[in-house]
């Protein structure tokens, strides 16, 4: 069944709802759309089957995929050029959180050209985002980042790999068709390191210290819906683990606009040094970071394990399912495991202390915690 809800952005949600693309840019007088991809996607058949159908219909369209793993700057200026060069009228963003991305920063730098990281919200660059952008829809095909109902784009400086944030309103989506179609071809590994992505966004946003009981509400909904659904979407998917993950996802993203944590600063500096994908990042550090913060913050760790309906409610109830949840779906425990050598620790520390989300963790994090975090997960 396709259902259709509001947070703010309007979403379409159901199996086989992608089909409604061409119908609605005709409805909204759109014409030549700029599709921005990764190069994995590009190549996949469903992106083929949209593409041709609404070449079919009738639409031009420009398909754009020559962007990293963990997307630079450089990625946004060509992408941008693409649809200068191309005439383009509106951008549909297909794929997961990289390419949404470098989508949404491809929207921002249409009508803003300056320097793309004057922008940057950490530094108050959001109150220079003054200007209209192109119509813009969001197609998901992984069940991690959310970042279909997300404002805001992560995206790292080309030569110190430091991360940047490109965030405002203007920059959601008007409207966003998350089929759960798109994710059924997801390898394994992919569905998993992608649902432990999204599993981290809702427990460090229930966890952030910022106040937003309607986030909080919205994180533990998605904690429960992945405890229910993750393994079964890795080790044998059906339509209602597919849908359930795809649901948490977005509710992940939607939570963590109260803050994120020390997880993330962890993961980070993985994924720009050493090029690690951002949800294996996110896997193998989130042991380690949720028992960091469990003093002092006991009685939200209980409603956590509540919530996963552990026998124990405790924070160490949670760790323990963190680290079996994690073997259960294949991602490895230690570091040193996807590639981390001892002598990255200093660097890895040095830019998790610098990294934007820690601030709102629920407790403050020394550049001395971190390097201690990475040496034990190491």
């Amino acid at each position: 069944m396709i259902s259709q809800f509001n947070f703010p952005t309007i979403i379409r949600f159901g199996a086989g709802v992608v089909k409604e693309l061409p119908a609605y840019l005709e409805k909204n007088g759109l014409k030549k759309p700029l599709i921005v991809t990764d190069p994995n996607v590009a190549q996949l058949g469903f992106l083929k089957s949209i593409v041709a159908d609404l070449r079919a219909k009738g639409f031009a369209d420009e398909v754009f995929y020559d962007i990293h793993k963990n997307p630079v700057k450089s990625d946004v200026y060509k992408g941008a050029d693409v649809y200068d060069n191309t005439a383009c009228d509106c951008i549909v963003g297909i794929g997961g959180g990289a390419a949404l991305d470098v989508a949404r920063a491809v929207l921002l730098r249409i009508n803003h050209r300056e320097d793309l990281f004057k922008y940057d919200d950490l530094i108050g660059g959001d109150v220079f985002v003054t200007n209209d952008v192109p119509h813009f829809i969001t197609i998901p095909t992984t069940s991690g980042t959310g970042s279909e109902v997300g404002r805001s784009a992560i995206i790292a400086d080309d030569e110190t790999h430091q991360k940047k944030i490109l965030f405002s309103p203007k920059l959601l989506a008007k409207v966003v068709f998350a089929d759960p179609e798109l994710t059924y071809d997801l390898p394994p590994f992919i569905t998993a390191a992608t649902g432990m992505d999204a599993l981290t966004h809702n427990m460090e946003a229930f966890l952030a210290k910022n106040y937003h009981p309607m986030c909080d509400g919205i994180a533990l909904e998605g904690i429960r819906l992945i405890s229910i659904s993750l393994e079964k979407a890795v080790v044998k998917p059906d339509p209602e683990s597919r849908a359930n993950m795809l649901l948490a996802s977005m509710m992940g993203a939607i939570a963590f606009q109260k803050g994120l944590g020390v997880v993330h600063s962890l993961a980070h500096p993985l994924s720009s040094l050493l090029d690690t994908h951002h949800g294996l990042a996110n896997a193998v550090n989130i042991p380690y970071g949720m028992k960091f913060n469990i003093a002092g913050f006991e009685d939200k760790f209980a409603r956590m394990a509540q919530v996963l309906n552990l026998k124990e409610h405790t924070g160490e109830a949670v760790v323990e399912y963190l680290f079996d949840l994690n073997t259960r779906v294949g991602i490895p425990h230690k570091l040193s495991e996807i590639g981390v050598k001892s002598e990255h620790l200093d660097t890895l520390a040095d830019l998790a202390f610098a990294d934007f989300a820690h601030p709102n963790n629920p407790k403050p994090v020394s550049r001395a915690d971190f390097r201690k975090l990475y040496e034990e997960a190491l």
